[in-house]
């Protein structure tokens, strides 16, 4: 890179990147947490985590929303010599440094089952739909601003995944058309 570029990643890809690993493990922990009856039963179980699926996408979509919000007002024009990462390796990178953890959080899930049924994969799963609602809000915010929005890739950390943690300091911006990412973080059609 040339002197004073930087690169520079999605920041509503980097919300998202977690979305589908979630869900998707979510779901299959629900479903082996259904085989046993735990201690409290099978329909307690599957109520509980009805209601942990619902409480856990809220938190998760709603927290941190005026954090994101002060940083997208500051944001500023990307430099002519900023690299643009594609979308593709962003999740890549997001999916490789939270590997252990998603893992972890799957045995978790599935070994909760033993004590109240499928409850810890559908808060997994709510997890994963409340990263889908806030890279859905982010994206709405980029269509209505008309600007997408980028971080810095070395403040994202090793582990690549906290786009509105302590460590950045603002967004910078770029036209609609920027990057392989639409809106939102999705896939561009």
């Amino acid at each position: 890179m040339t002197r004073g570029a930087q690169g520079l990643v999605r920041t509503a890809v980097v919300v998202r990147a977690g979305a589908a690993p979630m869900g998707w493990l979510g779901v299959v922990a629900a479903g082996i947490g259904v085989l046993p009856d735990g201690l409290t039963g099978r329909r307690i179980g599957v109520l509980g985590g009805a209601v942990l699926f619902l409480v856990v996408a809220a938190a998760v979509a709603y927290g941190r929303r005026q954090r994101y919000a002060r940083l997208t007002r500051g944001a500023t024009r990307a430099g002519k010599f900023d690299v643009l990462q594609d979308r593709r390796i962003t999740v890549r990178n997001w999916r490789r440094g939270h590997r252990w953890w998603l893992a972890l959080a799957f045995l978790a899930a599935v070994g909760s089952s033993f004590v109240v049924p499928a409850a810890g994969g559908m808060a997994l799963a709510g997890a994963g739909a409340g990263l889908w609602l806030k890279a859905a809000w982010l994206g709405r915010r980029e269509r209505q601003d008309e600007a997408l929005l980028w971080l810095r890739v070395d403040w994202l950390g090793s582990r690549a995944g906290a786009p509105a943690g302590k460590q950045v300091k603002g967004y910078r911006s770029t036209g609609t058309a920027a990057g392989d990412a639409a809106p939102g973080g999705a896939r561009r059609r």
